[in-house]
C-alpha cells in the first residue's frame, strides 16, 4: 500500500533530485545497518518523504556520508542521515512486521511466517521504544480487517483506518506542530488507501477480493468522483503543510505534495486510454 508519495522528476532541479536521492539512500543504509538485508527490502519512497518533511520542520542536524552498496558497487553514493532517518527505519519495520503477520494469518504464506521469525525481536524493541505508534498500528489494522471481513461499503470509514495510522506515524514528537502533522498524515493516509484501491480495482474485481470501490465502480460518475475525492485529500494535506515553517528542502517537498503524489494516478489514466484505443482498433 506504499509507493505513491514520490517526486515528479521532470519538474525537480538537478541539485534537489540528488539531495532527494541522498535521503533515500540514507534510509536504505539505516535499514541495512539496523535490520540487515530484509530491512533494505522494506525501503519506500513514502518514508523518504516523511524524513524530508520532519527534517525540514525540525531543522535536524543531518550527516552526509559516502558509501558503496550492492546496487552501486563501483561509485560511492552520497547519503544523508539523521535521527529522523532512524525513526523512519523503525516505523518501516513495524509496518512490515504487521504485513508479515497478515500474510501468515490470512493466507498462511510461508514468507509471512519467515518474516515474523526474522523481525520478531526487532519489532519488540521498536514496540518498547514507540508504544504510541505501534499500538495505533495494531488498532487501525485490526479495525481495517474487520471492515474487510464484513464488506464495509463506506469508503470514508475504511480509508479513515489508514489515515489514523499515518497520522500517528507523522507525529515524531508531541509538540506545537502536532495538529498540523496529524492532519497531514491523516489525509495523506486516506489518499494512499484510496489510490491503492483505485489502482487495484480491476484486479480485485477479477479475484473477487475486497475493495471498497467495487460497490460504486459502475456509477456513471465513478471516475470523476474518485478524482475529486483524491483532490480533496491532497488539498487538506497541502493546506496544513503550508502552515508549517518549513524552509529547508521546500522545493522538494512542494514537488512531492503538488506533483509527485499524482504520478501513479497519471500512469493509471494513460493505461486506460491505451486500453480504450486498443479496443477501438486505434494505434
Amino acid at each position: 500500500m506504499f509507493g505513491y508519495v514520490n517526486i515528479y522528476k521532470p519538474e525537480l532541479k538537478v541539485k534537489d533530485y540528488y539531495k532527494y536521492k541522498a535521503y533515500y539512500c540514507g534510509l536504505c543504509r539505516a535499514l541495512k545497518d539496523r535490520y540487515g538485508t530484509i530491512g533494505q527490502m522494506t525501503l519506500t519512497y513514502d518514508m523518504t518523504f516523511l524524513i524530508i518533511l520532519l527534517s525540514s520542520l525540525y531543522e535536524s542536524s543531518t550527516k552526509s556520508e559516502e558509501h558503496r552498496c550492492m546496487i552501486h558497487p563501483v561509485k560511492k553514493q552520497t547519503i544523508l542521515r539523521n535521527e529522523i532517518t532512524e525513526y523512519a527505519a523503525d516505523m518501516n519495520i513495524a509496518l512490515t512486521y504487521h504485513h508479515f503477520m497478515d500474510d501468515w494469518k490470512d493466507e498462511k504464506k510461508i514468507s509471512g511466517l519467515a518474516g515474523i521469525g526474522v523481525l520478531r525481536k526487532k519489532y519488540e524493541r521498536i514496540q518498547t521504544q514507540y508504544p504510541r505508534q505501534c499500538n495505533k498500528i495494531i488498532q487501525c489494522l485490526n479495525r481495517l480487517k474487520e471492515y474487510e471481513t464484513y464488506n464495509e461499503k463506506n469508503l470514508d470509514s475504511v480509508s479513515r483506518c489508514f489515515g489514523e495510522l499515518m497520522s500517528e506515524l507523522f507525529l515524531f514528537r508531541v509538540d506545537i506542530w502536532e495538529e498540523s502533522l496529524r492532519k497531514i498524515g491523516f489525509y495523506l493516509g486516506k489518499f494512499i488507501y484510496i489510490m491503492d484501491a483505485y489502482e487495484d480495482l480491476e484486479k480485485d474485481i477479477k479475484k473477487k477480493t475486497y475493495n471498497p470501490l467495487i460497490f460504486v465502480h459502475e456509477s456513471d460518475s465513478f471516475e470523476a468522483d474518485c478524482k475529486n475525492i483524491l483532490i480533496m485529500m491532497m488539498a487538506e494535506c497541502t493546506s496544513e503543510f503550508e502552515k508549517l515553517p518549513c524552509l529547508m528542502d521546500i522545493d522538494i517537498l512542494r514537488n512531492i505534495f503538488y506533483l509527485g503524489v499524482w504520478n501513479k494516478y497519471d500512469t493509471i489514466q494513460n493505461e486506460k486510454k491505451k486500453g480504450i484505443k486498443q479496443s477501438d482498433g486505434s494505434i
